[in-house]
């Protein structure tokens, strides 16, 4: 008789009711310095802004009365094409987390106060590539030769970002969260300042109101 298999318990993320992200059997969680945060099989993680023990949370969103609720009217929910010569970004503005790493990363593809702000063709392929498969939100995806590359195979794992929102990868199941026009289900951004428009997803709403977080 063959020994039975034990049973993969499989990570996953909900967004509880004007409070924390209730978190299950993940066991890769990260502060911005790469450092591993020690989990437990549920941890709760704040999505106030306002927690003392961050990225815990510690009961504040009660006290603070923080809405969880999504205000977003979904007008910039759509995806854009930028065909070029050998690639085609994909773009979904209204789920950007605004971390800038593409800007930053590449200003001659994707550029600041430009129409149209995607230029396709100003760059070589792999870096347009290398700097698309960096986008935390989802938001970015490209085309070669009619594929669409839009998630990674990676482990799961969550990444409190610096100031920002929690990175998350590895295909971690977000229960009950409807998702962006073209939207990874792999990697995505949720909103730790509390402020976003979008919530849970992050908005980029952390810069505006100078959300930091000195512990992580």
């Amino acid at each position: 008789m063959e020994p039975t298999k034990a049973k993969v318990q499989v990570p996953q993320i909900e967004a509880s009711q004007n409070g924390p992200y209730l978190v299950q059997n993940l066991e890769n969680l990260k502060n911005s310095k790469g450092e591993q945060i020690q989990t437990k099989p549920m941890v709760a993680l704040c999505r106030c802004g306002g927690s003392a023990n961050k990225p815990f949370c510690d009961g504040t969103h009660a006290k603070i009365g923080f809405s969880g609720e999504k205000i977003t009217d979904g007008a910039n929910d759509k995806r854009d094409n930028y065909v070029g010569k050998k690639i085609t970004i994909h773009d979904n503005r209204g789920i950007c987390a605004h971390q800038g790493l593409c800007t930053n990363g590449l200003p001659t593809v994707f550029r600041m106060k430009t129409e149209p702000w995607i230029d396709p063709d100003g760059a070589e392929t792999q870096a347009i590539v290398d700097t698309v498969r960096q986008c935390p939100s989802g938001a970015l995806s490209y085309s070669i030769d009619g594929v669409e590359h839009r998630d990674q195979d990676r482990e799961p794992m969550i990444v409190v970002s610096k100031d920002g929102p929690y990175h998350v990868t590895g295909a971690i199941e977000l229960r009950d969260q409807s998702r962006g026009e073209g939207a990874s289900s792999e990697h995505y951004t949720l909103c730790r300042c509390g402020g976003s428009k979008n919530k849970p997803f992050c908005d980029g709403t952390h810069w505006g109101i100078k959300f930091k977080d000195d512990k992580n």
